[in-house]
């Protein structure tokens, strides 16, 4: 009697590949160059994820909810159908995977080698920004504006002439709003919202410290220790939920009614990025010729590494 069913085996299939989609995109948003929407792109599945994000609605959740009643259960199966939640949920698991792991490597190198953690993510910043500039033209008074603006905009986070204040529960939910919006939009990664905002190096340590106090927890270790990091991961999801249902169908309406001036607007935002992750080396380390060497080492070293991509998946494209 033949008990496996082909049809499982291609879920288990699909299930894992979403998944490894998602280790792909977590990364990508974990560092501040390639944006996971980009990845999303040259995967070949980010109309897919589009489709299914913005089929994340209030109605279609009530409608899963209320597939108690029978009456109501064929339209629920539709509603799961829709929001495609087979590919969003491994989708999210692996993204979430690739984000833990790397955030526990950026608080140990944020506190130990400074200088060639934010210098190699200078690099990736302007590297990008040349690699996504370069298929786009301004061709109108427009275009200017927006360059401008964008450019201009990041530059003023960038110097802390404006910026989110602190790091409190209003700061970190706005934060995971903004970032985990900007984690599906190609041209943009989460992680360099989050060092323009003053929050990448907080919410990491915040994110490691919680990982490790749970699994403390599992062989006896303080509740406490697991409760206060676990709030800021908390606000932070939070504010993500609220940027996917708002923030990101706001830009991606800009994107559809108004495409070449929005895309202008992104990679300039980027483009303004480049001096923010500097910052960071200044809370540490005076600017000596040393440091400044080394900066500068660690920055081509990260334009390399993102060149070497573009050149391996045969360029990137913001769109």
């Amino acid at each position: 009697m033949e008990y496996e069913r082909p049809d499982v085996v291609m879920d288990r299939l699909e299930l894992l590949r979403a998944y490894v989609y998602g280790l792909c995109m977590g990364t990508a948003d974990a560092l501040p160059g390639v944006s996971g929407g980009t990845v999303a792109l040259l995967l070949g599945f980010y109309g897919r994820l589009i489709v299914a994000v913005t089929a994340l609605t209030p109605r279609r959740a009530v409608t899963v909810f209320r597939g108690y009643d029978p009456d109501r259960r064929a339209r629920a199966r539709e509603a799961l159908l829709e929001m495609d939640l087979q590919f969003l949920v491994p989708l999210g698991v692996g993204m979430a995977t690739a984000v833990v792991l790397i955030a526990g490597a950026v608080s140990s190198l944020a506190e130990s080698h400074p200088v060639a953690l934010f210098g190699f993510f200078t690099g990736l910043i302007a590297s990008s920004a040349i690699t996504l500039g370069r298929s786009l033209r301004i061709a109108s008074p427009t275009h200017v504006a927006a360059a401008v603006t964008g450019a201009g905009l990041a530059l003023l986070v960038s110097a802390n002439l404006v910026g989110l204040p602190g790091s409190g529960p209003v700061v970190i939910a706005i934060a995971g709003a903004i970032a985990v919006s900007a984690m599906i939009l190609p041209g943009i990664s989460g992680s360099l919202i989050l060092i323009l905002l003053g929050q990448y190096v907080f919410l990491s340590n915040e994110l490691s410290s919680f990982v490790g106090a749970l699994g403390d927890l599992l062989v006896g270790g303080s509740l406490a220790a697991v409760t206060d990091p676990g709030t800021t991961v908390v606000l932070f999801l939070a504010g993500g939920v609220v940027g996917l249902f708002s923030i990101a169908r706001v830009v991606r309406t800009a994107l559809t009614r108004h495409r070449e001036v929005t895309l202008v607007f992104l990679v300039s935002l980027i483009a303004g990025s480049v001096p923010a992750p500097l910052h960071n080396i200044s809370e540490t380390h005076a600017w000596t010729t040393e440091t400044i060497a080394l900066t500068a080492a660690w920055a081509v070293f990260g334009a390399i590494a993102l060149f070497g991509l573009e050149y391996l998946v045969g360029g990137f494209n913001p769109e």
